[in-house]
């Protein structure tokens, strides 16, 4: 991918995204938050306060922060109690944006509204998350929203809350039993490493992506010699994140990668993906200090496509 001048500014200023107009509050990542804890902390951002609720077996993570994309899109102040013209208006801009989820609840919204008093506009986050397939969800709703609703909305199995799980203390609605703070994915410190940033949507894997799943199932056998040298240079690799905001991807792959601008190339010397890496993911550079990598978000939608079938050229494991 080229690199310019936009993409040179934005590494003076570590991945600040100088030619990009991206609202706040979304800014790009700076040192590292504190640790997240062992126990569930809901001011934290929504990528680190999932953590102690995804089981240690899980090896994906999708997060979609309501609030911010809310914030990122011009509807700061919007919730279940904002003007149905004005709700109308963001869910009819959510699907330009980049977002792993466009709402649990959204099918069932009107009769949430009406039966129970809440909906997908008293959301705060949604997290999916699985082993290979992220098919276990936590919906985190907003602390005003009242748990009688809830509980009766889950007895009644409206949508997908039929036989869910809620904890009304934590407001938190899921799709099975979540596990305790000590088996969770937060005593876990590479993973801790890579998230907390604000973001819209973050993506969390926990270990690097095989080659063929990246690029397609028998091409690391048609390799070229030059492009079989290139996954030589790279270093083992960890849990790994992908942060996204209104303009911007931030990649995370934990701190002193010696490899950020070669795991940056990656995808200019191996086989194309499909979709094309490039097309969604425009203008990289690199900050090996902080493991990190930005992007200017092309096509948010299809980076998102890109990201969920685990074609991120970046992320190969190393041969």
């Amino acid at each position: 991918m080229r690199v310019g001048v936009c993409a040179a500014l934005a590494l003076v200023t570590v991945l600040a995204g100088a030619c990009s107009n991206d609202p706040k509050p979304y800014y790009p990542p700076g040192a590292a938050e504190s640790p997240a804890a062992t126990t569930y902390d809901a001011s934290l951002e929504a990528s680190a306060a999932v953590l102690p609720l995804i089981p240690q077996d899980a090896t994906v993570l999708e997060v979609t922060d309501f609030d911010q994309l809310r914030l990122v899109l011009g509807f700061g102040e919007l919730d279940g109690e904002s003007p149905a013209a004005d709700r109308a208006r963001f869910w009819s801009e959510v699907g330009g944006a980049a977002t792993f989820s466009t709402g649990l609840l959204r099918p069932d919204d009107a009769r949430l509204r009406s039966d129970f008093g809440f909906g997908e506009d008293d959301v705060a986050w949604e997290a999916q998350y699985g082993d290979g397939d992220p098919s276990s969800w936590i919906i985190a709703l907003h602390q005003n929203v009242s748990p009688d609703g809830v509980q009766r909305a889950i007895k009644a199995n409206v949508g997908v809350l039929a036989g869910a799980a809620f904890d009304p203390s934590r407001n938190l609605i899921s799709s099975g039993p979540l596990p305790s703070g000590d088996e969770s994915w937060a005593t876990d410190d590479d993973i801790q490493a890579v998230v907390g940033d604000p973001a819209t949507a973050t993506y969390v894997s926990s270990a690097c992506l095989p080659f063929d799943t990246v690029f397609g199932a028998g091409m690391h056998d048609q390799l070229a010699a030059s492009s079989a040298d290139e996954l030589q240079k790279l270093d083992d690799l960890g849990p790994f994140s992908v942060s996204f905001g209104g303009e911007l991807a931030t990649v995370r792959l934990g701190e002193d990668r010696a490899d950020a601008f070669d795991r940056l190339r990656i995808a200019d010397v191996m086989p194309p993906t499909h979709p094309e890496f490039g097309l969604a993911f425009d203008r990289g550079v690199a900050d090996p200090a902080g493991g990190r990598l930005g992007y200017d978000l092309a096509r948010p939608a299809t980076a998102i496509d890109l990201t969920e079938a685990q074609h991120l050229p970046f992320a190969v494991c190393a041969d």
